[in-house]
């Protein structure tokens, strides 16, 4: 009986939410270790199920670098990184095409299909939404350096993506954009995250990963931060407390708030129904960046 009177007072507390959020763009980046767990995958995928059945819009960006790697492997190829970013020839591009749309874009389509949800793959092999010029990082003593074919994401169409929440369709967006040219580049999954917030105005941008939140100390569990605003996010990275892991995704949620979105949050997938947990319930368990009143 407790318990079920428990289930009834979560189902109270999360109504105002759902009624708030019906309607609205969640823009959720999937990473770390959920896309190698398909049970773990599945779990939060039918989180993103119950938000679109209760009337939020979610749009869905995706990465896969592990499986890049392991593919990359499988065919003789060592990766080479140049400060931190995979550097991408013509070969590893396709490997990492291949392996973004058809071993992650593709399963999760079809997962979320099984769960009763519409959905569409957006990709560099059907409608890409996603626009890049090559990037170039400066390098020592102002040098620019050469990653290949790796690119930065300067346009994205919101408009398509805005026209298929509308129509109860949720997008699936793989990490890989167009150039002007009709070319393909390879772009960072966490910067696309963050471009495609901005580009519909979403209520939030939720980044899943392998971290439990942001930390005061790295080191140190018990020091996470369960809610920061824009100008102590900023602080936090001038003193060293977000280094090269966490701060693609901290990057991320500040170009989403920028533009006009409400909160951003980063959470830890493998906790089961984090997603729904972080937007549902009052404290959430993962960190919330917000934009300073």
């Amino acid at each position: 009986m407790q318990e079920a009177i428990a289930k009834a007072g979560a189902l109270i507390e999360a109504m105002e939410y759902i009624r708030g959020f019906r309607g609205r763009i969640v823009v959720v980046k999937l990473g770390g270790s959920v896309l190698d767990d398909p049970a773990a995958q599945r779990s939060l995928l039918t989180d993103v199920a119950f938000m679109a059945t209760v009337g939020m819009r979610p749009i869905i960006v995706h990465g896969g670098g592990k499986a890049i790697t392991r593919a990359m492997s499988e065919a003789g190829l060592e990766p080479v990184w140049v400060q931190g970013r995979r550097y991408t020839d013509k070969r590893t591009l396709n490997i990492a095409e291949h392996t973004l749309v058809q071993k992650v874009n593709t399963p999760i389509c079809q997962t979320l299909e099984e769960l009763g949800c519409n959905v569409m793959g957006l990709h560099s092999l059907s409608s890409c939404v996603l626009l890049a010029e090559t990037l170039r990082l400066e390098g020592e003593e102002g040098r620019k350096l050469d990653l290949g074919l790796v690119g930065k994401v300067v346009d994205v169409n919101g408009k398509l993506l805005k026209t298929l929440c509308a129509d109860g369709t949720i997008p699936v967006i793989a990490s890989v954009a167009m150039d002007r040219a009709g070319g393909k580049l390879n772009v960072n999954a966490d910067s696309v995250a963050g471009k495609v917030a901005a580009s519909v105005v979403g209520e939030k941008l939720v980044m899943v990963s392998d971290t439990h939140g942001i930390r005061r100390d790295i080191n140190d569990p018990e020091s996470w931060i369960s809610s920061l605003d824009e100008a102590q996010i900023k602080e936090m990275i001038e003193a060293g407390v977000i280094t090269t892991g966490m701060f693609p995704k901290v990057e991320a949620c500040l170009t989403a708030l920028e533009a006009g979105v409400r909160k951003a949050h980063i959470i830890d997938g493998r906790i089961a129904h984090s997603l729904l947990l972080e937007i549902y319930t009052d404290r959430g368990i993962g960190t919330q960046i917000v934009r300073r009143p």
